[in-house]
C-alpha cells in the first residue's frame, strides 16, 4: 500500500465527461497526480475508471461471510458496497452487526454497513433479537456505520409511531441518510413517507411508481438480484435522471456472484444505448455522494479505488485496485480465505412428519387464501383455493402445482405454521432453508409431509443451511454463521449451491432461483400474502389471516 507506482491508460473522467490518455501516480494508497499524455505508449491499452459500488445489498444473502463476498466481488470490479446487516441482526442482534464489521475489516474491500432499522421486521413473526431506538442510536454513532438501513415499517412511518420516528430523527440528526423500502406505495402516502426524511427506495417494480417517487425527490435504486429483477422496468429512467439513480443487487446468491455483479448491469445499460457517463454516474459516483463514502472517484487526492477494463462496452475487468492494492487481476481474486469463528442462534429440535399435517375441518371450510409465487419478483399474489383432502388432512395437489409450505420456529420449539403455495413447481420431494427473510426461521416447500420433514430436519441438524430431498437422495449446504452464511471459500460454496439448485430444478421447479424465491415467502413486509411462523399474513392490510 505504501509503495509508489504509475499506471498509464485512457482515463474515464465521469465529472468532466471526457476520456483521455494519462499517467496516474499512486502513493500510500492515494492518487497523487494524473498527467494527461499526448498518446499512450505502444502496447499500453485499457480504460481506467472508478470501481463499481453495489448501493444496497444484504451480504448474508450471498451465503458468504463478508470476506468471502469481497473475494468474489472484486473480480467484477466492485470496490465497495452499501451493506444492510439486517439479516444477521434479526438472528443475533448487535453481536451480529459487530461480526459483519469485524469480518469485513479483515480484507481490502470497502464495506459500508448501516444500522438495521427494523429488527424484528414486524410483530407478526418470531425473530432472534430486537434493536430498539437507543441501540440503533448506539450503532449510528459509530463512524463505520454510514446510514440507517431500509425502513421497512412504512405503516409505522405513515402513522408516526414513536419508536420508528426516533430512529429516523436520530439518523438525520447525525447527518446519516435513511434508506427506504416501500413497494407499491403511491400518492400522498408515498409523499408522507419521503417527507419523513427517507431518501431512497430499491423496491420500485414499475416505471410509474419510480417516476412518481423521483418527482418527490427520492433516489431510486435499480435492482437486479437473484430473485427480484427490476432492471427492465426501470433502466430507461436513467436517460433523464442520471443524478438520482443507482444500481444494486439487494440479494444475490453465490453462483450468481461468481458470474457477475454491478458490471453486468452497466454492460446491459450501455448495450441498451444509455450514455456511458450516465451509467457510470449511477454505478460509481451517486452512491459515494449520497452516502458520504470514503471511496475514490479517480481524482487527485482520492483513495486509489479504480479498475482497468479492456473496453467500454463489455466492461471486461482486467484489474481491480482498492486503496492502491491490486486485489483482482484477469478474473482471479487476490483475496485469500480467512478463518471465521461462527456465531449463531438456533435452538429448535428435530420434528416428525405429523407436525406438518393440517387437519381439514369436519365441514367444508370452503376456499382459503394461499400464496402464488412470481418468478423474478418478491411480491406474491393472493389466490383462493379449496385444498385437496385425503384421510382427513389437507394435502398438496401436484396436478395444479399446489404444494404445502411450512415455517418452523428456529429459536424455540413451537407449532409449525403452514399453508399452500403455487408456482414452486416441485413434482416430488421438498426444499428447505434457514435463510428466510426477515426473521430467518426455517421455511420449507414440498410435495408431501414426510419430504418436508426430512428437509427441515437436515437444516436443524446443521443448525442452519439449505436442503433438498427426494425419495432417493438428499443434499444440504451447511450455513453455520447465523444459519445464513458459510465461512468456507466462496467459490466452493458457489459450486455447492449450484449443485443443490440443480437438484431442486431436477425435482420440477421452473423458477430461475428456487431457493432465493423460497427465502422470501416469509417476508411479511412485501405484499400481498406471506407465511410467518405464526401463520399466513396479509401484506396489504398488515395482519395475520
Amino acid at each position: 500500500m505504501g509503495a509508489m507506482y504509475k499506471i498509464k491508460g485512457k482515463v474515464v473522467d465521469i465529472f468532466s465527461q471526457k476520456i483521455y490518455p494519462a499517467e496516474i501516480v499512486v502513493e500510500n494508497g492515494k492518487i497523487t497526480s494524473m498527467t494527461p499524455l499526448a498518446e499512450l505508449p505502444n502496447g499500453v491499452t485499457g480504460y481506467v475508471l472508478p470501481g463499481f459500488i453495489d448501493s444496497h445489498v444484504h451480504i448474508e444473502s450471498s451465503m458468504l461471510v463478508p470476506a468471502e463476498f469481497a473475494k468474489l466481488a472484486v473480480v467484477h470490479g466492485t470496490v465497495a458496497t452499501v451493506s444492510d446487516p439486517h439479516e444477521i441482526a434479526n438472528v443475533c442482534g448487535i453481536k451480529g452487526v459487530e461480526f459483519m464489521l469485524d469480518n469485513g475489516a479483515t480484507v481490502p474491500f470497502k464495506f459500508n454497513f448501516g444500522a438495521p432499522s427494523c429488527v424484528p421486521a414486524t410483530r407478526f413473526e418470531t425473530a432472534g433479537a430486537s434493536l430498539d431506538a437507543p441501540e440503533v442510536e448506539s450503532l449510528l454513532r459509530q463512524p463505520q456505520i454510514k446510514y440507517l438501513s431500509e425502513m421497512m415499517n412504512f405503516p409505522g412511518v405513515l402513522n408516526g409511531e414513536k419508536e420508528v420516528m426516533q430512529k429516523i430523527s436520530c439518523a438525520l440528526r447525525l447527518g446519516k441518510p435513511v434508506d427506504g423500502h416501500a413497494p407499491g406505495l403511491r400518492g400522498q402516502a408515498a409523499r408522507t413517507y419521503i417527507e419523513a426524511g427517507i431518501s431512497t427506495d430499491h423496491e420500485c417494480f414499475t416505471r410509474e411508481e419510480a417516476l412518481e417517487k423521483l418527482g418527490y425527490g427520492m433516489k431510486i435504486l435499480i435492482r437486479e438480484g437473484s430473485a427480484a429483477k427490476n432492471f427492465e422496468a426501470l433502466i430507461d429512467l436513467l436517460h433523464d435522471y442520471p443524478e438520482s439513480m443507482m444500481f444494486c443487487s439487494d440479494d444475490k446468491h453465490p453462483d450468481s456472484l461468481v458470474e457477475g455483479h454491478i458490471n453486468v448491469l452497466c454492460r446491459r445499460a450501455i448495450l441498451r444505448g444509455i450514455d456511458l457517463f450516465k451509467v457510470l454516474r449511477a454505478a460509481c459516483v451517486n452512491p459515494v455522494l449520497h452516502y458520504h463514502l470514503e471511496v475514490g472517484l479517480l481524482r487527485v487526492g482520492d483513495p486509489a479505488d479504480f479498475i482497468i477494463v479492456e473496453d467500454l462496452e463489455a466492461l471486461q475487468v482486467r484489474q481491480t485496485f482498492i486503496n492502491g492494492e491490486l486485489v483482482a487481476e484477469n478474473g482471479k481474486s487476490r483475496i485469500g480465505t480467512r478463518t471465521s469463528e461462527p456465531i449463531n442462534h438456533f435452538n429448535c429440535t428435530p420434528l416428525v412428519p405429523g407436525a406438518f399435517g393440517w387437519k381439514a375441518p369436519a365441514r367444508d371450510g370452503g376456499p382459503v387464501p394461499i400464496i402464488e409465487a412470481l418468478d423474478g419478483q418478491l411480491i406474491t399474489n393472493k389466490i383462493w383455493y379449496s385444498p385437496r383432502i385425503e384421510n382427513g388432512l389437507y394435502c398438496a395437489d401436484l396436478q395444479q402445482d399446489i404444494l404445502k409450505i411450512a415455517v418452523v420456529n428456529r429459536y424455540f420449539d413451537a407449532p409449525v405454521a403452514k399453508t399452500f403455495i403455487r408456482n414452486m413447481g416441485l413434482k416430488t420431494g421438498a426444499i428447505a432453508s434457514s435463510v428466510a427473510h426477515d426473521s430467518h426461521n426455517i421455511v420449507a416447500v414440498g410435495a408431501d409431509d414426510e419430504s418436508i420433514c426430512r428437509a427441515v430436519n437436515l437444516i436443524i441438524q446443521e443448525k442452519g443451511g439449505i436442503s433438498c430431498v427426494d425419495h432417493q437422495q438428499e443434499m444440504v449446504l451447511p450455513l453455520p454463521v447465523g444459519g445464513l452464511m458459510s465461512p468456507e471459500d466462496g467459490y466452493r460454496v458457489a459450486a455447492a449451491y449450484t449443485a443443490i439448485d440443480a437438484m431442486a430444478k431436477g425435482l420440477g421447479s421452473t423458477l430461475s432461483a428456487p431457493f432465493m424465491t423460497l427465502s422470501f415467502m416469509a417476508l411479511l413486509v412485501i405484499p400481498h400474502i406471506k407465511l410467518s411462523d405464526l401463520g399466513p399474513f396479509d401484506g396489504d392490510d398488515f395482519h395475520l389471516l
